[in-house]
This record gives C-alpha cells, sequence and structure tokens, in this order.
C-alpha cells in the first residue's frame, strides 16, 4: 500500500501535559497546513464501526482523533493526480496525535479500532451546506475502492 497521496498532509500535533491535565493544538492559522476556517465539528464511532466512503469536491477535510483510536483510509479517485488509485492507511489518535489534511477528490473514511469510543474532530476548510452538501458517498465495501476495513459478514456501516 502506498504511503502518501498527493496533496495530503500531515501535522505532528505536539501535546503539552502538567499537573493538571494536558493541552493540544490542533490546527492554526499560523500553521504551514492551513487553508482556511469553515467549521469545527466532532462526531464519534463505537469500537468497530467504519464511517466511509466520501469526498468532497470543494473543501479540504483536516481531522484528528482526540479519544481512542482509528484507522483512517484515504483513496485518491483523482484522475489528473500523480497518486491515481492510491490507497493510504493511518493509526490516527492518543497513541499517534496527528492531524490528517484531505485534499478534495480524495475519498477517506475511519474504523473505530480499540475497546473505547473514538472521538473525531474536524476542521474543514468549507461549511457544511444543507441545501447543497459537498459530500459524495459511496458503501465501505464498495468494488470501487480496492481495501478491506474487516466488515464482519452482513454489517455495514457509513
Amino acid at each position: 500500500m502506498k504511503n502518501d497521496i498527493d496533496g495530503a498532509k500531515i501535522k505532528k500535533l505536539n501535546v503539552i501535559p502538567d499537573e493538571r491535565g494536558w493541552l493540544m493544538e490542533i490546527l492554526r492559522c499560523d500553521d504551514e497546513i492551513f487553508e482556511r476556517f469553515g467549521q469545527v465539528y466532532c462526531t464519534t464511532a463505537y469500537p468497530g464501526v467504519v464511517k466511509a466512503w466520501h469526498y468532497h469536491k470543494k473543501q479540504t477535510d483536516n481531522f484528528t482523533c482526540v479519544h481512542g483510536m482509528m484507522k483512517v483510509a484515504l483513496y485518491d479517485a483523482r484522475e489528473d493526480s500523480p497518486t491515481y488509485k492510491s490507497l493510504m492507511e493511518l493509526f490516527v489518535g492518543e497513541k499517534n496525535p496527528i492531524l490528517v489534511s484531505v485534499p478534495a477528490g480524495v475519498y477517506h473514511g475511519f474504523k473505530a479500532i480499540g475497546t473505547e469510543t473514538a472521538f473525531f474532530v474536524s476542521i474543514p476548510t468549507l461549511p457544511y451546506n444543507y441545501n447543497e452538501p459537498d459530500e459524495f458517498r459511496l458503501p465501505p465495501d464498495t468494488p470501487e475502492i480496492p481495501y478491506d476495513w474487516g466488515l464482519a459478514p452482513g454489517l455495514k456501516h457509513g
């Protein structure tokens, strides 16, 4: 499996602990990875649940896992990309605090791994448009993307 996709970026997150707890900066406006602000949202996935696949035509997604762990997969569906049809797999969360930046045209999804609910924080470059969503979906087990989420037979999560 290829370990990079053209335009996808990873930022190692800095965790600053003290006797009160810890602080982790996720995305700053002066980061090289920052484009613009759309909104911030949090979503969760129970252990073993897959939320995949989708891509955007207009926005870049920036996300991390702030509690638990998740397996993230990216698939480059951009025909004009030098990494067209490439896959990228990452493990994101408490044991690997990174921010993943996914450009428009790249399918992505995640699976909560381990025994805890995974908390996913996303900072896309555009706010969600309720009237015309910039979201294009495929099921997790689509034959269009050569990736196996390890779903049990009969289970579909999306």
